[in-house]
């Protein structure tokens, strides 16, 4: 049996692939379960960590309490959720489904859920450990994106997100208690991106651990093409515009590089008449009021259908982050026939192939990002474009490829540990 661990269920890039890949092992015939503290939308082999008001409320505590250890050592507060000390979590090393696992499979799960303490408990079960990375935070002291910092690379200290950065600051600290935890696991580590993958074999803590890349799946039946006009009319949307799709967690976090986005609509202010945009995430309508065209802003979406006709409604999206991994949206988009513009950082280059299912613009290049519209705009007339977005989708990210690359690295991780406890 598989026990995913998660803080979110289908909240967040990291939350959603993680249900993800559960329920795609389960339509593959894996014994797959996912723990999680807080399940909003109960389902099957989902199991809520706090069963009652009490065990919520525990929940909330040990995030406020995590939050109030980094609070008075952050940098400013735009590095306050960008920074996991793992000060705080639950044991949940004698919990029934913990126990019952052949396979501990971790995911994100900082934010007051599994604290170092937590997680040595774990993994001194002596259980096979494969480990999702849905970020950088697995190999650095505490940082979930370094933001160009590469002290990772030898030992962390001085650290950037820190008001008072020393050579013994709690950077260095988690890393010491990380090196500590990792030295007696049978450990694989698991990147969504060719990128993390090289950088998790450069880190100092996980360089000499198992480590793979297998990106994130997607049911490709549910994310789908569908009729673009009949959509555009069901939302209210005009049919006779070229939609142009933003989709942030929160358009004011500098990461998402929402402002680059800003700037290359500015060029067609006056230039095009005919276009428009999409954005839905979190913000407010009037983020947008000196936005320079018109802008449709669709709030928080949860529901996937809702987000599917999103998708199929705009001509492109626009990712423009700074740092990312292997961005859900760009997959979800491409699924149904959108096209995608990105930065070149992270996995974005691995999820567009540079003209030909998408533009892939130079880093932090308003310009760039404005000739990938253009690019886009022009070639796509016919729908090739289109098509070919959904068909490297298909072949890469579908269901059926990832669950098989899983269900192989869950052999060799249990091979591994029958061939040690023969030779002990």
């Amino acid at each position: 049996m598989i026990l995913h661990l998660s803080t979110f269920h289908l909240e967040g890039g990291a939350g959603v692939a993680a249900t993800r890949l559960h329920r795609a092992l389960l339509r593959n015939g894996e014994d797959s379960y996912m723990l999680i503290p807080g399940v909003k939308n109960p389902e099957e082999h989902v199991t809520d960590l706090n069963t009652s008001k009490w065990e919520s409320r525990k929940s909330f505590i040990r995030f406020v309490e995590e939050r109030l250890y980094f609070y008075p050592q952050e940098k400013d507060s735009s590095v306050r959720f960008a920074f996991s000390p793992a000060a705080a979590g639950t044991d949940i090393s004698q919990h029934p489904l913990v126990q019952q696992a052949d396979i501990i499979h971790l995911h994100w799960i900082n934010f007051g859920f599994l604290s170092m303490t937590s997680l040595d408990k774990l993994f001194a079960l002596g259980k096979p450990v494969v480990w999702t990375l849905h970020d950088m935070w697995s190999f650095t002291g505490g940082c979930h994106y370094s933001r160009g910092c590469d002290n990772y690379l030898t030992h962390c200290q001085y650290c950037p997100y820190l008001a008072k950065p020393d050579i013994y600051d709690i950077s260095f600290s988690q890393f010491e208690e990380k090196a500590k935890l990792y030295k007696n696991v049978n450990l694989a580590l698991v990147s969504p991106s060719n990128w993390l993958t090289s950088l998790t074999r450069q880190a100092a803590l996980t360089q000499n651990l198992k480590s793979v890349c297998i990106p994130n799946c997607i049911d490709t039946d549910f994310f789908a093409r569908g009729d673009k006009n009949e959509i555009r009319k069901k939302l209210g949307l005009p049919v006779d515009k070229k939609l142009i799709l933003f989709a942030g967690a929160n358009t004011q976090d500098p990461r998402k590089g929402f402002v680059y986005f800003k700037k290359a609509m500015e060029q067609y202010n006056t230039e095009r008449q005919d276009l428009e945009v999409l954005i839905f995430g979190k913000s407010g309508n009037n983020s947008f009021d000196t936005f320079p065209v018109p802008v449709h802003y669709l709030g928080k979406i949860t529901e996937p259908a809702q987000m599917v006709n999103v998708y199929n409604a705009a001509d492109m999206i626009i990712v423009p982050s700074l740092e990312d991994n292997l961005p859900n949206t760009i997959m979800e988009a491409m699924a149904c026939g959108t096209p995608a513009v990105g930065f070149a950082t992270g996995g974005i280059p691995e999820m567009i192939d540079h003209l030909d299912n998408g533009y892939v613009a130079d880093l932090k290049s308003a310009d760039s990002l404005a000739a990938g519209i253009d690019w886009i705009l022009k070639k796509n007339a016919d729908l090739s474009v289109s098509i070919a977005a959904r068909q490297k989708v298909i072949h890469t990210y579908s269901e059926e490829t990832i669950t098989s690359q899983y269900s192989q690295l869950y052999e060799v991780m249990l091979n591994n540990q029958t061939a040690s406890q023969c030779h002990s």
